[in-house]
């Protein structure tokens, strides 16, 4: 059973009931357009972080929700560390499924580091400040 934040709240759970859909997991070198044409019948989206300095899954979580219109469930899985929340999150990320050892509540605070986010995001757009030409 994976220990999860979801909805910013910690939560176990286990694999989906088979009727609720479709479990795709991406790796960093997948192709996000490869998946675009089912997306409606997708519950979940998994996007794999094999190791801390791999950056791929930030580009294919944008991609899911800005360019295809993606809005099931989108779960960072891997090496996922508080450290990262913040920033997944304004990628698109809802779900994540945290890496041993990890404590999921200490984790939580990961989404209150930062008062105010300058760039744009899945969630703002249009970034905080626009510089003016």
């Amino acid at each position: 059973m994976a220990t999860l934040i979801k909805g910013r709240r910690v939560i176990s759970e286990s694999a989906p009931p088979p009727e609720v859909g479709e479990v795709i997991r991406l790796e960093p070198a997948d192709d996000s357009a490869s998946v675009a044409d089912r997306l409606d019948r997708v519950a979940r989206i998994e996007v794999s972080f094999p190791k801390f300095g791999d950056g791929r899954g930030y580009s294919i979580a944008r991609l899911l929700r800005e360019r295809y219109g993606y809005k099931g469930e989108l779960r960072a899985v891997g090496q996922i560390t508080r450290d990262l929340l913040f920033f997944m999150e304004s990628c698109g990320f809802d779900a994540f499924e945290l890496r041993e050892g990890e404590d999921p509540h200490e984790a939580l605070a990961a989404f209150e580091d930062f008062s105010e986010s300058y760039q744009a995001s899945v969630k703002r757009p249009v970034p905080l400040f626009r510089r003016r030409q």
